[in-house]
């Protein structure tokens, strides 16, 4: 089969980098309205063929596979296009620009037996595979709280604020760990660059379990930092993506609390322990989500990060956005 790229700028090259890797295609297309940006893309990829025709891309049988890389409001009149010519999709984070926008596509999808995915890359992240596996085991023992941050300077976006740009990650990534969705989320931050587009949030969420989580988003950092701390019963954990080599630490520290026996005061003791930092893969997480959606559409397996678990995002996004702006927290219900 072909696969086409829809979109050829930001992040588009990037997928038709993994594409072209790909032994078991026959070829990968490139569309986009841009013909100046596809001279660039025949250039860099000299075996892919170009075009500015949508509806021609879509009418070929050949291509079966179609992944778009294109602004956020698009996602959803161009992932319903593609449906509706029956192509299985791929859709770079996040699914849509609203929850009915997602409704509509996983429904669509579903009814015309397509494969659809999102692109939440991080899900296949061999760091973030590994910390998965390292709450499940219950090595950390119950997880008390999740502090998140993912900032940096620019790239500031003038069609959606740094929730819609930054969180998408985030979400995806702690709904993957904790496999729940959250029961309430607040958010505040402010536009100070741009007006009416926020570049700075602070997005607070409480699940079911009783885990709690901040997550900091921001184009306005003096450096990138890519930093998750997780505080569990037993242990502790820090995922820091920005690191060369040892991404995942763990240390065996905690807090242990003894009731007092009489009317004495409380007792405290400090347990300090040693880091160790597990072997991790060095796959690349790109290429790993491509090959995982060309083999969900060979064998019919549900994609890890299908159409609902894009669902799930938009709604927290949502969320997200609308506690900014009213100032209040927005309770959702909760879907394992």
């Amino acid at each position: 089969m072909k696969a086409a790229v829809v979109g050829a700028g930001y992040w588009g090259p990037n997928l038709i980098r993994s594409l072209v890797s790909q032994r078991s295609l026959e070829g990968v297309v490139v569309c986009d309205k841009d013909p100046k940006r596809l001279e660039l893309i025949k250039t860099r990829f000299p075996s892919v063929d170009v075009s500015t025709d949508l509806d021609h891309v879509l009418s070929d049988r050949a291509v079966e596979a179609v992944l778009i890389a294109t602004p956020i409001s698009t996602h959803g009149p161009l992932g319903k296009r593609a449906l509706q010519a029956k192509k299985h999709v791929f859709i770079e984070k996040p699914l849509a620009g609203s929850k009915a926008e997602a409704e509509m596509l996983v429904e669509l999808a579903e009814r015309n037996d397509r494969v659809l995915m999102v692109g939440h890359t991080f899900e296949y992240s061999p760091p973030v595979q590994k910390t998965r596996a390292v709450i499940e085991a219950g090595d950390l023992g119950k997880i008390y709280f999740i502090s998140m941050m993912r900032v940096n300077l620019g790239l500031h976006q003038r069609d959606m604020s740094v929730i819609w740009d930054l969180a998408p990650h985030d979400f995806s990534i702690l709904f993957y760990w904790l496999r729940e969705t959250p029961e309430m989320i607040s958010a505040f931050g402010r536009d100070c660059v741009q007006k009416n587009i926020p570049d700075v949030a602070f997005i607070n969420v409480r699940f079911p379990s009783g885990v709690i989580a901040n997550l900091e988003v921001a184009w306005l950092a003096p450096s990138k930092l890519r930093r998750t701390a997780i505080v569990g019963e037993k242990k502790m954990l820090v995922y820091d993506d920005t690191e060369n080599i040892e991404k995942v630490k763990i240390y065996d520290q905690g807090v242990n609390f003894k009731d007092p026996e009489s009317f004495g005061e409380f007792q405290l003791s400090y347990r300090t322990g040693d880091i160790v930092s597990p072997r991790i893969s060095s796959a690349e997480p790109l290429m790993n989500e491509m090959e995982h959606f060309l083999d969900c559409i060979r064998t019919g397996k549900t994609p890890s990060s299908d159409g609902r678990s894009g669902l799930r995002v938009v709604e927290a996004l949502e969320a997200a956005e609308t506690a900014l702006k009213t100032g209040n927290p927005v309770h959702l219900s909760p879907k394992s």
